[in-house]
């Protein structure tokens, strides 16, 4: 067993985030035992971690083949759905013993679902659950710091009932969007807001989540038997989420991320009759890797979709948020500029064009690392109205200009206007 420790994937990340995981899960170990001996737990700490969990442990049983194709098809972000019965924790329990509870859902969740889901190796499984755990504790903490209490201490008035649940739903949010920012910041060195922080609806998600954990805790408090209203919404939430995703799975490449062919057709044709609309102008870039085929035999197809999946994500950081990519096959890509001009969709493929040239692609090769350098990309490019007055001709002048790239030698941009 010590002999296959070396090639574990977590010795291959950087010595920033190995360093940074393990401090985290240092201090989600250290932090709630140090919380445990200077606070003793009391008789209702236990029963009520002992309540949260049946609950937790119910909806996620009840949620399972569910959470397995929502965990197996997710990228960096992952709204965990068990978050609700962390928040109605860290309003009910101490620091120590909400971590407690977060610990042992997630060890459940490990169990019973994410062990089976390939896509994400043990290490940042650990990490996830070092951040959950320190979420619980700053929340439960801050609640302990600020004299607000648990929600079950006295009988707090309605103002101060709702400033507990808010207060720890603040804080439970903040810590866990920093830590996992940082996390994902230092494993992939990904920059974009979206990559840090997630998507406007990852974020509407865990808000949902959230507020059904602070109505659950309500419920427990006030009128117990009434929690049990809230696993319904809380399934059929989790359930349209994965319908969600699903429709994200079936118009995105599998291998790029990008757009397959279909959705990009139909960004395009939503595009065209909005500039026919307010008579604007927009521009398609047809883009093709040269001599690709090299690649693959030269390092194996393997190889070969590392380097498209590189490809693909210099393609989307070279162009604006509003721009459209996608992937029409093989090695072609297509991208979609509205309100662009002729000279401007040039100069788009320009810069693509150089951003190409000075990749260096590192791809696996017999349990090797290699690297792939010297990359370069043909690209025809056509703006309406002046090269067709529909998407089809449009596309088609794109694609005569990118043939018109590859007779003139490749790697170079050639506009459908240009003559020669």
């Amino acid at each position: 067993m010590s002999a296959a420790v070396p090639n574990w994937d977590v010795w291959k990340q950087s010595p920033a985030w190995l360093a940074f995981a393990l401090a985290c899960e240092i201090a989600a170990v250290v932090l709630p035992i140090s919380d445990a001996t200077r606070f003793p737990q009391h008789g209702m700490d236990w029963c009520w971690l002992g309540v949260l969990l049946v609950l937790g442990i119910g909806q996620a049983e009840l949620s399972a083949r569910i959470e397995r194709m929502r965990r197996w098809m997710s990228g960096e972000t992952h709204i965990n759905m068990t978050s609700v019965w962390y928040l109605a924790g860290a309003v009910l329990l101490s620091p120590a013993m909400v971590s407690l509870l977060a610990g042992l859902l997630y060890l459940h969740l490990w169990i019973r679902v994410w062990r089976h889901v390939r896509a994400r190796p043990p290490h940042r499984v650990a990490v996830s659950t070092a951040w959950a755990l320190l979420s619980c504790f700053a929340a439960s903490s801050v609640l302990r710091v600020t004299g607000l209490g648990s929600l079950d201490a006295g009988a707090p008035s309605t103002w101060q009932a709702a400033a507990i649940v808010l207060t720890a739903a603040l804080v439970f949010e903040l810590v866990n969007a920093c830590l996992a920012a940082t996390g994902i910041f230092l494993y992939g060195r990904k920059r974009s807001r979206q990559a840090l922080f997630g998507t406007w609806s990852d974020n509407a998600l865990e808000t949902v989540t959230l507020c059904l954990g602070g109505l659950a805790a309500l419920a427990l408090v006030y009128q117990p038997v009434l929690v049990v209203l809230v696993l319904p919404p809380l399934l059929m939430l989790h359930r349209s989420v994965l319908v969600k995703q699903l429709e994200v799975a079936a118009s995105t490449d599998d291998k790029t991320g990008l757009l397959n062919a279909l959705a990009w057709h139909d960004s395009a044709q939503r595009e065209y009759a909005r500039a026919i609309r307010e008579n604007r102008t927009f521009g398609v870039l047809m883009v093709d890797l040269d001599y690709f085929k090299r690649v693959n035999d030269t390092y194996g197809h393997v190889a070969g979709d590392v380097v498209l999946k590189a490809v693909a994500d210099t393609l989307r950081g070279q162009v604006r948020d509003y721009d459209v990519v996608g992937r029409f096959g093989g090695e072609e890509f297509a991208i979609l500029l509205p309100g662009t001009s002729e000279s401007g969709a040039v100069v788009a493929g320009e810069r693509i064009r150089g951003a190409i040239a000075t990749m260096i692609v590192g791809v696996p090769i017999d349990g090797t690392q290699a690297e792939v350098d010297g990359l370069t990309v043909s690209i025809g490019c056509a703006v309406h109205p002046r090269a067709g007055d529909t998407l089809e001709k449009l596309l088609l002048a794109a694609d005569t200009a990118l043939y018109r790239a590859k007779s003139a030698g490749r790697n170079c941009v050639v506009s459908s206007t240009q003559t020669g």
